[in-house]
């Protein structure tokens, strides 16, 4: 099989081959993490598991409105599970308010002498405790809103990412993918088309 002709049928057949691909990883992540989350194996793994979760994701936009709903949806969970995965204890709301807060705080410098609406002078903010002050402040709204908005994402990252629940993904993943690639569209087609023949044999 030629290079375009591999490049074709992937082209043809992405949901199905991404799905299928991050399917046999979380359950490899599974597997792993049960015979020993400290060894060299599992946390290749799950490095491999971020890198293609943000594959997935890139793919789940690009494609966006092409694929079924049902797929789309499943694809993006597996995504942000596998991506989410390393990061489930770093606080990154902290490291986001203290980048914010030298930021605006190396920014104020350039306030010396700059006018608000030409009447305030701006310079007292460009030094001293007044400087660090408001730096700290804009750091603090940050670190509110974001940790508000970490604690939302770890739930769920933590919820996916049990290894039950990421096991049952990674065995949704390759059932949705197996279905696609029988031509049944997705596991709620399939779902849908049997119930119709259950009804008309019932008839």
């Amino acid at each position: 099989m030629g290079t375009e002709t591999i490049e074709s049928w992937f082209n043809s057949n992405v949901p199905e081959t991404i799905l299928m691909i991050g399917g046999i990883l979380a359950l490899l992540i599974v597997i792993m993490y049960l015979k020993g989350k400290e060894s060299l194996k599992y946390k290749f793994l799950v490095l491999l598991g971020l890198i293609f979760g943000v594959i997935m994701a890139s793919e789940a936009v690009v494609f966006y409105g092409q694929w079924e709903l049902v797929t789309s949806v499943i694809v993006s969970i597996a995504a942000f599970t596998l991506i989410i995965r390393p990061f489930r204890d770093v606080h990154v709301a902290a490291i986001m308010s203290l980048f914010v807060m030298v930021i605006i705080y190396l920014a104020m410098g350039d306030l010396n002498g700059a006018m608000l609406f030409d009447s305030i002078d701006l310079t007292p903010l460009s030094e001293g405790w007044p400087r660090i002050v408001v730096a700290f402040i804009i750091g603090s709204m940050v670190y509110m809103i974001a940790n508000f908005a970490e604690a939302i994402v770890m739930l769920f990252g933590k919820l996916f990412n049990c290894w039950p629940m990421l096991g049952l993904l990674g065995l949704v993943c390759i059932v949705e993918a197996i279905f696609m690639f029988m031509g049944y569209g997705s596991i709620m087609d399939y779902i849908d088309t049997s119930a119709i023949e259950s009804s008309i044999d019932n008839l």
